[in-house]
């Protein structure tokens, strides 16, 4: 099989404006008639759920570092049915964790050229004119066999803005794909951990439908599919369930699980069973296993300490069945946690761990962990891909721990996970085990 032709949106950093533009292409596209398919290059957690709400197809995470040959051929082959793909770097377009002596090993460029996406680089041209084209010549030149579709400048102040700029790329011999003048609005709301989750945008559907409108006007839309491109790929597969029935947790205080894990645990036939611990929601008796997912417990961490059915409901499926929790489901399986006024609150108490928020600290990176316990879906010795992103720190960690964990340059962290009885919990949200 070969990939589905696409392209990959970059940019030379963050906070350019490559979301919206990322999300105003896939409204775009399908608003033709398109069938499109998101992706996601890199670790990150929420921009899928803005691509679902934008092309009506569900992203997927691209991942070169945590993910082997295999994995990412069977995530890629999600394109199955569509016209195009439309790929989202993360960062700049050369930034990764730069190991194994390789340029941006696991970096966006990697991602593009892995799937022979041409590059459509965003470029916020503030502040400057004919010197943007040096920038943009520069990440043309860095990796030559990268393939290149174009630019879009974006945050033109004026006709003469624009007409300086593009003088200088067409000395460079680059094209320009949409000039897009600036606009105050064309942002999307942040806090802590980025963007705020799709869920809780107060109006989406209208946000990215102005997104579409503002690209139709000035982005050459024809032009950029017909930079469209695909390279080969190799078989592969999906990752296995870790049990046939997964309660799931699922809302506004956990969401973050892997589109890939859920569509393979989906595909092999495991049962999904959501429920929602805000809602005071007891996971499925039928249930074989527990999933907490990442998310946002330290924002709702009074009403899950309220939670009784949720707490009876877990505690009464841990005495004969397994539990996992990832980030913030590692952090209310634990003894308590600390909200940013210092109030403590108390979580399910069926691991010891004890978590602030007041105490802020920024964990960021790749993570590879080698099982010292068992975990679902895993046996001890098996070594995990994963990514950290948190801002809570550890006060007690006092249980056995999970597995040796180390960064991407193999330098040990002390976020271990823990394991007591058939409860385990991690740092890290997993993404691939290594035979992947």
């Amino acid at each position: 099989m070969s990939f589905a032709p696409g392209v990959m949106v970059s940019a030379p950093s963050s906070g350019t404006g490559k979301t919206t533009v990322m999300l105003g292409l896939l409204r775009a596209f399908a608003e033709d008639g398109l069938a499109v398919q998101p992706f996601k290059s890199g670790p990150d957690y929420i921009d899928p759920a803005f691509h679902r709400a934008a092309s009506g197809r569900a992203s997927f995470n691209l991942d070169t570092w945590a993910m082997g040959e295999g994995l990412l051929a069977a995530v890629a082959g999600q394109a199955a049915g569509a016209d195009l793909c439309v790929g989202e770097g993360s960062m700049g377009l050369f930034d990764g964790v730069a190991t194994r002596g390789c340029v941006g090993y696991g970096s966006s460029a990697e991602t593009a050229r892995r799937m022979g996406w041409p590059v459509v680089l965003v470029l916020d041209v503030g502040g400057q004119a004919q010197s943007a084209a040096a920038t943009a010549l520069g990440f043309r030149s860095y990796m030559p066999e990268l393939p290149f579709a174009g630019v879009i400048l974006n945050r033109v102040a004026s006709p003469r803005h624009e007409r300086l700029t593009r003088l200088g790329m067409e000395r460079a011999g680059l094209p320009v794909l949409g000039v897009l003048p600036r606009r105050g609005d064309l942002t999307l709301p942040e806090r802590h951990l980025g963007l705020i989750q799709a869920v809780e945008h107060p109006d989406l559907e209208a946000a990215i439908a102005g997104y579409a409108a503002f690209l139709r006007e000035h982005v050459d839309l024809e032009a950029i599919r017909a930079a469209a491109a695909g390279a080969g790929a190799v078989s592969g597969a999906l990752p296995r369930p870790p049990a046939q029935r997964i309660a799931l947790a699922q809302d506004a205080a956990f969401s973050f699980t892997y589109p890939h894990l859920l569509e393979g645990w989906r595909q092999a036939g495991a049962e999904i069973l959501p429920f929602s611990p805000l809602a005071d929601e007891a996971p499925d008796a039928r249930a074989d296993l527990v999933w907490l997912p990442g998310g946002y417990p330290e924002l709702h961490a009074g009403r899950l300490a309220a939670a009784e059915t949720f707490r009876a409901g877990m505690l009464a499926h841990a005495q004969t069945r397994p539990v996992h929790g990832e980030c913030g489901g590692y952090m209310a399986l634990g003894e308590a946690l600390i909200d940013k006024e210092g109030l403590r609150h108390r979580m399910l108490g069926l691991l010891g761990l004890v978590t602030s928020y007041e105490k802020r600290k920024f964990h960021l990176g790749y993570r590879r962990a080698v099982l010292t316990a068992p975990m679902p879906g895993f046996a001890v010795g098996a070594a995990l891909r994963g990514h950290e992103f948190h801002y809570s720190t550890i006060l007690e960690q006092p249980d056995a721990p999970l597995a040796a964990v180390a960064d991407a340059d193999g330098t040990p962290v002390p976020e271990t996970g823990s394991v007591r009885g058939g409860v385990t919990g991690t740092f890290f949200h997993l993404i691939a085990g290594e035979a992947s």
